[in-house]
């Protein structure tokens, strides 16, 4: 089961039929704008061969680029790290069976998830900076003033996205067969231990290729960094923007590294779904059962039971 059908239905031919012709028509206007777009920047002499002349430069990578892109990878590396722990054990207490502990998680997942990204970074290099307690315990801790912008993203990176995956978890384990859960208290397992030891592994793999797709935006997320002087990519570009007057074209060369970037993330994303479905073939051919069986989607009974803080646990 792909994500795709995990999360949508399966479109009908008329529905694919308006599909083409929405992106037909969608895709010619962004053509025709993007046409626009480069006939006026190129009347403002921005393609003259003077403005990319600093891009061939090594200083211009060595001080600006490279520092940059490794303060973004590095901010997103940790942030993907941390978000997945968090997101993980937010998801088991989403679907914890003691109600106040769902209750409470439940709050904190809407909060998170619905505070911008960019408020939550904001906010917590406010707080690093100005707390006299809050700057006393970095410092005590060995985090520099110059580290309190790296923490303020990570920080907002992660409230936001462990929100995000926890939601995704927490769906993957609900489109499930339901039978698994069954098999896992037919031989004396827990609840908690059916969802930590059978559950949660498969909605891993079942939702991996979004989950990969949030990497992705955590990557692009960790630009607005640079609100905060966190000297990432993007903040780095327009830098070296400035110092040689071409920002314009500074910030398309930013543009086209984070679309390799995210591009290398999502051929990733492809990669692992399709070894995964060939995975999945080849048990079905050893014998698996090759139809799910009843599983805890919107059509089931079991379903009409899962609302906000409830889980197929529930009972």
């Amino acid at each position: 089961m792909s994500a795709q059908q995990v999360l949508f239905d399966i479109p009908g031919p008329r529905a694919r039929r308006r599909h083409l012709v929405l992106g037909i028509i969608g895709s010619a206007l962004l053509l025709g704008l993007l046409v626009v777009a480069l006939v006026r920047v190129y009347a403002q002499g921005q393609f003259e061969a003077g403005k990319w002349t600093p891009f061939l430069e090594p200083a211009s990578w060595t001080f600006y680029l490279l520092p940059g892109l490794w303060n973004t990878l590095k901010a997103a590396a940790v942030a993907i790290v941390l978000s997945m722990v968090l997101g993980t054990a937010l998801a088991m207490l989403r679907m914890s069976d003691i109600a106040p502990v769902r209750w409470a998680s439940g709050v904190f997942v809407e909060f998170f998830r619905a505070v911008p990204v960019l408020i939550m970074m904001i906010f917590t290099w406010v707080m690093l900076v100005k707390d006299p307690n809050l700057v006393r315990l970095t410092r005590s801790v060995g985090i520099s003033a110059a580290d309190v912008t790296f923490v303020a993203v990570v920080t907002g990176l992660v409230l936001y996205n462990a929100s995000v995956i926890c939601e995704i978890l927490r769906n993957g384990v609900f489109s499930l067969p339901a039978g698994q859960r069954e098999a896992g208290l037919s031989i004396g397992l827990s609840p908690s231990q059916v969802r930590r030891a059978i559950l949660l592994p498969q909605a891993f793999t079942a939702m991996l290729p979004v989950l990969i797709s949030q990497v992705v935006v955590i990557t692009k997320d960790s630009a607005l960094g640079y609100i905060i002087t966190y000297p990432e990519l993007l903040s780095r570009t327009r830098q070296l923007g400035s110092a040689n007057a071409n920002t314009f074209v500074a910030y398309l060369v930013v543009a086209a590294i984070f679309i390799l970037l995210n591009y290398a993330i999502t051929k990733l994303a492809e990669w692992i779904e399709s070894r995964n479905r060939r995975t999945r073939r080849s048990a079905v051919g050893r014998g698996a059962p090759e139809k799910a069986a009843p599983t805890y989607g919107p059509s089931m009974d079991a379903t009409s039971r899962v609302g906000p803080g409830r889980g197929p646990d529930d009972t």
